[in-house]
């Protein structure tokens, strides 16, 4: 018979191992699987492994953590390097900007010393172009008040160059990006000479503009007073070139002095010389238009009869009319073709009722058969003042306006200084 424990079919069993465990009066059996020995040595082998690999990292970590620290002694001696190179650089461009300050703080001081120039010049040519302006002038060159635009550049300008003189404080608050090597932007000297060349520009081309409109109100202001000159000069007018003498003094008043040379003056002071006494014979022109007898004493009224000899209408024969007469209805305005004095108003034989004005340069007018006369002997009147009312006073067959013009007290024909007074009003508007 077979024992127990033994198999007949596949042979006899494995011997299987058995673990007991004692613990008191307990007692364990716990049977050893080949799976648990698998499992054990397995689990030995991962942990001899594990040791293994760590006694390799302990072994190499040293020579990981030199190499580590050789790198970044390397890295640390390039960076304190390129420091002391950028340092150095710093220096030079530092001293540059101390050496180059002087200059550019006496460029500057030109720049200001010539915009307060040219506002300066500015003030003086305001008061000469408000004259020219008054006189009806204009100039090609249309320069503003102040114009706003060159104004604007100038100051830009000014404030660029000031911006640059400026302590620069981005340069120290950004120390990193100085260290990374940014590149240099353009340098100092290239900048404000850059800048300072853009506002000269700008400063020359307002003072070219001044000097063109002053040249062009001067040349202005002669062609218009030769013309005004060349029409009165053909009523036997002559008129002075320059302006009149100053108030309270006349030719016999005492003047003189030892010799002097003029004090130097530029050239836009020049020119306002020359502008101002282009304006100043202008004016005098002008005033001498408006005070000799340059209008019509009866306006849009027809001339009647004209100044030369004629029929007498009361004794049929041959006389000589010293005047023209204006067709007009009694009543009629009658007003003073210039201004001046009147040195008659009152009745006078032939003329009847009659206003006679003292214009200066020897020329007086005389308006006579008026019906009424509205001023008085030594009044100031202006040109188109009224005098008076059309009438038929005196030696006269009806209502009209006798109108006369006289030089040094002998008659001359008004009519040429109704015709000039026609030319000279587009001057005088």
């Amino acid at each position: 018979m077979a024992k127990a424990g033994e198999h007949r079919v596949f042979g006899r069993a494995k011997p299987q191992h058995v673990l007991i465990l004692a613990s008191g009066e307990k007692i364990r059996h716990m049977t050893v699987r080949p799976w648990m020995i698998a499992l054990g040595v397995t689990f030995l082998s991962l942990l001899s492994i594990g040791y293994l690999a760590a006694t390799t990292y302990l072994v190499l970590r040293d020579d990981l953590i030199g190499a580590a620290m050789a790198r970044q002694s390397r890295m640390q001696h390039e960076y304190e390097d390129r420091i002391s190179s950028l340092r150095a650089q710093l220096d030079r461009i530092t001293s540059r900007q101390l050496l180059d300050q002087q200059v550019v703080e006496q460029k500057v001081e030109q720049l200001l010393d010539q915009q307060n120039a040219l506002f300066s010049r500015h003030g003086k040519l305001g008061s000469l172009l408000d004259r020219a302006q008054e006189s009806g002038l204009t100039s090609k060159p249309e320069l503003a008040a102040q114009p706003p635009q060159k104004a604007a550049s100038s100051n830009a300008g000014v404030r660029a160059i000031d911006h640059l003189l400026a302590p620069d404080t981005k340069s120290a608050d950004q120390p990193t990006r100085a260290l990374g090597y940014a590149p240099l932007k353009e340098s100092l000297a290239d900048k404000t000479d850059r800048i300072f060349s853009k506002v000269t520009r700008s400063l020359k081309s307002i003072e070219q503009e001044q000097l063109g409109r002053i040249r062009s109100l001067t040349d202005n202001a002669e062609q218009t007073a030769d013309e005004m000159t060349a029409i009165m000069r053909r009523t036997g007018v002559e008129v002075a070139d320059a302006a009149p003498p100053l108030k309270g003094g006349d030719s016999a008043s005492g003047i003189g002095g030892p010799f002097v040379e003029p004090i130097g003056s530029d050239r836009f002071d020049a020119s306002l010389n020359q502008l101002d006494s282009a304006l100043n014979r202008l004016e005098a022109v002008r005033q001498t238009a408006v005070t000799l007898p340059y209008g019509n004493p009866a306006p849009g009224h027809e001339i009647s009869s004209r100044f030369g000899n004629r029929i007498d209408p009361f004794l049929g024969k041959l006389a000589l009319h010293a005047g023209i007469d204006f067709q007009a209805e009694t009543g009629t305005e009658v007003r003073s073709t210039g201004s001046g004095t009147v040195v008659s108003a009152g009745y006078t034989n032939g003329y009847g009722n009659m206003v006679e004005i003292d214009h200066g340069h020897g020329i007086t007018t005389r308006y006579g058969h008026m019906s009424s006369i509205a001023v008085s002997e030594g009044d100031k009147v202006s040109a188109g003042e009224v005098l008076g009312k059309s009438g038929s006073t005196g030696r006269s067959t009806g209502p009209h306006v006798h109108y006369e013009v006289r030089r040094n007290g002998e008659p001359i024909d008004p009519i040429h200084f109704l015709n000039a007074g026609l030319k000279l009003t587009t001057y005088l508007k």
